[in-house]
């Protein structure tokens, strides 16, 4: 386990959480790529930016119960955690937001380059959220 790392990730979903979105950006490098969860994969920093602004439109999250690990090296980790969340509003090919809240179970792996996030691969059951917003 990497100290540095496990204090990176923890400022990344405490940033995340605050929804302060500077401080979530300035710990991801330029060149950030990110594997979106059942998708595609997307380069650059502006880009992950477009991404959150979108999602944050659409959803108000918290991500709570972390379990991060690493290698001896820093470069690479997992995250394990559950996002609590609410569909404020609905989201292309999706089913209709009013408010439904929902407790998914999810997980991130990371590439780590010169004390910052290379590589976001975020994974979680979309079938799961699908059932629990529709109820």
């Amino acid at each position: 386990m990497n100290k540095n790392t496990v204090e990176l990730l923890q400022q990344y979903y405490d940033a995340f959480n605050r929804q302060d979105m500077e401080a979530f950006l300035n710990l991801l490098t330029e060149d950030v790529v990110h594997d979106i969860n059942q998708g595609g994969r997307e380069v650059g920093k502006a880009v992950f930016a477009a991404f959150m602004d979108r999602m944050n439109a659409h959803y108000r999250e918290q991500i709570v119960d972390l379990s991060i690990s690493s290698n001896e090296e820093g470069s690479r980790a997992a995250v394990e955690f559950r996002v609590l969340g609410e569909y404020l509003s609905t989201d292309e090919g999706l089913p209709e937001a009013n408010g439904q809240t929902y407790d998914l179970p999810a997980g991130a792996f990371f590439e780590i380059r010169d004390g910052k996030v290379a590589r976001i691969t975020n994974y979680y059951n979309l079938q799961d959220w699908i059932e629990q917003v529709s109820r």
